[in-house]
């Protein structure tokens, strides 16, 4: 089938643009034109294996559900992501976070409706405590959950969830301390009955923060909780 009128005239807009203001490869510095890397660092960044428990999107080898959330299942109900942490993907993420570049984050967004985006009610990113917030100046969830929105035609909630407590980072604690370190750090004030949610995020390493979420928003009536991050962690990857 061959490109719509529409199509043709982006792409032949793309190309102008790309020729007129060509631009750097975020990772390696190469000519990517518009977009932001070069299609060998493209091509080069790790994606999740196909097979991988659908509650948590650890990899298991014929894609079941795995020996961690069969033990001990988790309040979410799925989870849908693209990459794994490990470099180069792991830059990605601080310069999103910490460098403010923010088309990192309509990158991720396009990685994961690439995926297909599942059926939902309603996108809540994970919130940010207000000191975090202020400090970093947004919250790379939120413009993440954005993108999804736009591009998916899920409404976007963002005052369904508060983040009350000012805890140290997650990713600067050991793994079984990262549990405790959230509970209770989440408020919902918002009546969810019956409503079908995905949850964004940039990261999942353990899980811990994405669980008490999903028990947050569960405990105000969400029936089934979708995690969709671009980026997972896998034992031994980073």
């Amino acid at each position: 089938m061959g490109l719509s009128i529409s199509e043709v005239a982006q792409r032949t807009w793309q190309r102008a643009i790309a020729a007129l203001l060509p631009q750097d490869c975020l990772l390696c510095g190469a000519t990517s034109g518009v977009a932001l890397l070069c299609p060998d660092c493209a091509t080069g960044l790790q994606q999740l294996p196909t097979q991988t428990c659908p509650v948590c999107a650890s990899p298991t080898s014929g894609g079941e559900t795995c020996g961690a959330c069969l033990k001990q299942q988790p309040h979410f109900d799925a989870t849908l992501a693209c990459f794994v942490y490990a470099f180069p993907v792991d830059k990605l993420v601080q310069q999103l976070k910490f460098a403010h570049r923010l088309a990192i984050a309509d990158f991720f967004a396009r990685a994961l409706l690439e995926r297909g985006l599942p059926v939902a009610d309603l996108i809540v990113p994970v919130p940010l405590s207000p000191q975090r917030l202020r400090s970093r100046g947004f919250n790379q969830a939120v413009e993440i959950a954005r993108k999804l929105e736009r591009e998916g035609g899920i409404p976007l909630g963002l005052t369904v969830g508060r983040r009350t407590l000012e805890a140290p980072p997650q990713s600067t604690l050991p793994w079984k301390e990262r549990r405790k370190n959230v509970r209770g750090a989440f408020e919902c004030a918002t009546d969810l009955t019956g409503k079908s949610v995905i949850v964004v995020d940039d990261v999942m390493t353990t899980g811990a923060t994405l669980d008490e979420f999903a028990r947050v928003l569960k405990d105000h009536g969400a029936s089934r909780v979708i995690n969709c991050v671009a980026v997972r962690a896998v034992k031994g990857s980073h």
